[in-house]
């Protein structure tokens, strides 16, 4: 079942609420420029082991709301709060892929864990998407830049530039062309804005070593978008972490690499 959740005056965000009588919950934060349907391959099979699946699309992405604002990360995790306070959740573990990665991580500092007993990380675009002085590991300032304008100008052709390096095996153009309409679906000033925020955020190392629930890190190790140096930091800045490496994957591991991915995720939220 689908429906919004209001967070703020004129902006509703959408859920998509799978098994809502499963015993465990499951809560999605999905990657940059996509919506929930990322994880279809998760809700295609979680569902039937007892999970209750919640898919959040952020604002400007998928079918939710697309203010002009709002694109910051500490907005963006004050949206979780509203939808886990709405839906009244509680002992949730919080999946997030790529940026929505970072929004987990911002959220579990800035809320303070809040619902939350379980975190999952899937090449999530933390500490930093960008390399820094101290932190070399990331895209170039200059690719981000790129991202940006050419979103601006041409953003089809931006979406297919990135549809090149977000799978490491070859899946074909099917695959690609669903990808890239997931990618249309997204306002192009949230897309923008949210590749703008990845210049900047620089709190998320303070973030990561703020979380204490248990975390599993899953990132591959072709990752062409947030390299798997990041997961390996995520790693020693969060105290109760596990890294676990995808060795056929780059950013879509949740599809690459599917019955791994969600057997690993299944083990972890068990334990």
């Amino acid at each position: 079942m689908g429906y919004y959740i209001n967070v703020e005056p004129g902006v509703n965000l959408y859920c998509e609420d799978i098994n809502p009588k499963g015993e465990k919950t499951i809560v999605f934060l999905h990657g940059w420029p996509g919506s929930h349907n990322l994880f279809e391959y998760q809700f295609n099979q979680l569902p039937k082991l007892g999970y209750r699946c919640i898919g959040l699309d952020q604002r400007g992405f998928g079918l939710s709301d697309r203010p002009f604002e709002g694109y910051d990360y500490n907005r963006l995790s004050d949206d979780v709060r509203f939808v886990i306070d709405t839906l009244g959740l509680n002992n949730v573990t919080l999946v997030g892929h790529s940026t929505g990665g970072a929004i987990a991580v911002r959220y579990m500092a800035r809320h303070r864990e809040y619902g939350i007993s379980k975190l999952v990380l899937c090449a999530a675009a933390a500490p930093s998407l960008i390399r820094r002085p101290y932190f070399p590991y990331g895209q170039t300032r200059e690719a981000v830049i790129d991202i940006i304008r050419g979103t601006y100008h041409n953003r089809p052709q931006m979406l297919r530039d990135f549809g090149t390096i977000f799978f490491y095996q070859e899946v074909g153009e099917p695959m690609k062309d669903w990808l890239f309409r997931l990618g249309l679906m997204a306002a192009s000033w949230a897309t923008a804005k949210i590749a703008n925020t990845w210049l900047d955020e620089e709190s998320l190392f303070f973030d990561l070593t703020a979380i204490n629930v248990p975390t599993l890190i899953l990132h591959g190790v072709h990752d062409a978008v947030c390299y798997f140096p990041l997961g390996q930091a995520q790693n020693e800045l969060i105290r109760n972490s596990t890294l676990v490496p995808f060795l056929n994957s780059g950013h879509a591991l949740f599809y690459e690499e599917q019955g791994k991915f969600n057997l690993e995720l299944r083990k972890f939220i068990e334990t």
